[in-house]
């Protein structure tokens, strides 16, 4: 019946939007993103001009999805992230695209990332990734208990997709609800079938 909504709203967006958080010391580059996110369709629910706010806000509003720029004043951005992934997952922004800061902010939990300058198009993307990425570690939690062998579990579940999306042309999704399967067919953990997929011969003997 109503053939406009399907037609108006770009993505897979239910009736709520998703509610973001938005951390960024530099007013104007604050203020773009903001204004980019919510012509896109996103709902911002607070602004932060420093990372120890933003784990305040974070608290306060438990939001879909924070934003956090990488170099902020009294906390930065990968520190705050450590503190948020619990509540939230964390899109990073970065002028740097520097190895050494993206691996950091993966073994903080981060999920996303995205180098500055960045138009909505960067941006839509890496909101997806980093919200299903969250998703998958929040399978990986009642998993895993251990924060140190979670991470240790996603680095290896992030190499076996990179080879199912390879090899089977998935996507990221579909590579990990692949994983997952294979897992409870198999009675394994999905480690143990992460492990089998990077290297065949690790295949557990059960």
């Amino acid at each position: 019946m109503n053939t406009t909504s399907s037609a108006d709203k770009s993505p897979v967006r239910p009736k709520s939007p998703i509610r973001i958080v938005v951390a960024e010391d530099e007013a104007l580059i604050r203020m773009d993103l903001v204004e980019m996110l919510r012509e896109a369709g996103y709902e911002v629910v607070a602004e932060a001009a420093d990372g120890a706010q933003a784990i305040e806000l974070a608290q306060l509003h438990k939001p879909d999805l924070a934003i956090l720029d990488v170099k902020m004043p009294v906390l930065d951005g990968i520190s705050a992230a450590e503190k948020i992934i619990d509540i939230a997952p964390v899109l990073m922004l970065t002028a740097f695209s520097q190895r050494e800061l993206v691996e950091r902010a993966r073994d903080a939990g981060v999920m996303a990332y995205v180098v500055k300058p960045f138009s909505i198009g960067d941006l839509v993307p890496a909101i997806e990734i980093a919200i299903s990425r969250h998703m998958q570690m929040r399978s990986l939690a009642d998993e895993v208990a251990d924060l140190h062998e979670r991470l240790e579990t996603r680095k290896l579940i992030d190499r076996a997709k990179g080879i199912l999306m390879q090899a089977l042309n998935l996507s990221e999704p579909e590579a990990f609800s692949w994983i997952q399967r294979a897992a409870m067919d198999r009675r394994l953990t999905m480690k143990e079938v992460a492990a089998a997929v990077i290297s065949p011969d690790a295949v557990p003997g059960h």
